[in-house]
């Protein structure tokens, strides 16, 4: 625990009060020197009655910077819980990681690319509340909505290519999944889908399509992966080549092709926008502006723990000091017995 929150304020007292020190002898020696000018040796005879000040006086003038000095360090013990609150606009991120994301068409392969991309728009969505999740023809919660940037990374670093135990690639899962993890959230949402597109269900597209519209949910769909294609690898040796690709049930080799115009088609019935990949940075700019204008939400974002700040005692302590410093009597000397 530490006792002061400013500690430094400490030391600035030492100077401070070496400054009124000299101040004080300072204006004491002109004072004197004045009087003597005025009335000679005639003012010590005038004054005799008087009693002399107190050093007590300027004991409590110390004091009285002290405490303020203490004051400004910010004393600080007893714990308080406090809730934190925000303004975010919600959003999903979903993650293709079927095994053709495997595919090395856009270097050093789709998925790999797509979370370079991912970790640094997460860095620059400072009020947006995110989630993520990953799908191939079902979809899963990798990470809940929140606004943790580690928690996000983490996610995003652990997504592989077959991670989830059903193969295929379905576009209406995540959106479907998106809209109830955002459901109890008001206004305009957004799903980031980052995919090849294969998705091969015309009744896919359809159902999510309604999904987005009828949970005001703009998806922006993100293409990764060429028009050309590439071969998908199924095995890579200890030195990072390929050594085998893919095949289907006829044994003929995978080609795995980016399907733009189904997610273009997705993208815009739901108000939201197609952004083929190029690269990171990029990709990462398009996205953020294509954030723009969501709705925002006012809510919790966790409770925070801190020292009571006890600086009112402190302040009063000085004041008080200052009070005496002021108020100290100074009048005549009591007559002592025998004396008229």
């Amino acid at each position: 625990m530490k006792l002061f929150a400013h500690p430094i304020f400490l030391l600035y007292f030492v100077p401070a009060a070496l400054a009124v020190g000299i101040v004080l002898w300072w204006g004491k020696r002109r004072t004197n020197k004045l009087l003597n000018r005025l009335f000679g040796t005639v003012y010590p005879q005038l004054t005799k009655e008087l009693r002399p000040v107190s050093k007590w006086r300027n004991v409590f003038l110390l004091g009285s910077f002290f405490f303020l000095f203490a004051a400004l360090a910010g004393p600080q013990w007893g714990l308080e819980i406090t809730q934190a609150q925000g303004n975010f606009a919600q959003t999903v991120l979903a993650v293709d990681v079927s095994a053709s994301m495997r595919a090395q068409d856009v270097p050093p392969d789709r998925l790999q690319s797509a979370k370079q991309m991912l970790q640094m728009l997460v860095s620059h969505l400072k009020q947006e509340r995110i989630g993520i999740i990953a799908f191939t023809s079902q979809a899963f919660i990798q990470c809940p909505i929140t606004t943790d940037t580690e928690a996000l990374n983490y996610f995003i670093r652990s997504l592989q290519p077959d991670m989830l135990p059903v193969p295929g690639t379905s576009l209406a899962a995540p959106v479907q999944l998106a809209a109830r993890m955002l459901a109890k959230y008001p206004g305009q949402k957004a799903l980031i889908l980052l995919t090849d597109g294969e998705d091969h269900s015309p009744q896919e597209i359809a159902a999510a399509q309604k999904s987005a519209l009828e949970n005001a949910i703009r998806i922006i769909a993100v293409g990764i992966g060429t028009a050309q294609g590439a071969l998908i690898p199924a095995q890579i040796d200890a030195n990072g080549q390929v050594s085998q690709y893919k095949k289907d049930k006829t044994g003929k080799t995978v080609v795995s092709k980016l399907d733009e115009a189904s997610l273009a088609q997705l993208a815009q019935a739901t108000g939201g926008v197609y952004i083929p990949y190029t690269n990171s940075a990029q990709v990462a700019k398009q996205i953020e502006n294509s954030l723009q204008g969501l709705d925002k939400s006012t809510s919790s974002t966790g409770k925070h723990v801190a020292y009571k700040n006890r600086y009112a005692i402190a302040l009063v302590l000085a004041l008080l000091c200052l009070l005496i410093y002021w108020g100290w009597p100074r009048g005549k000397k009591p007559l002592k017995k025998g004396k008229i």
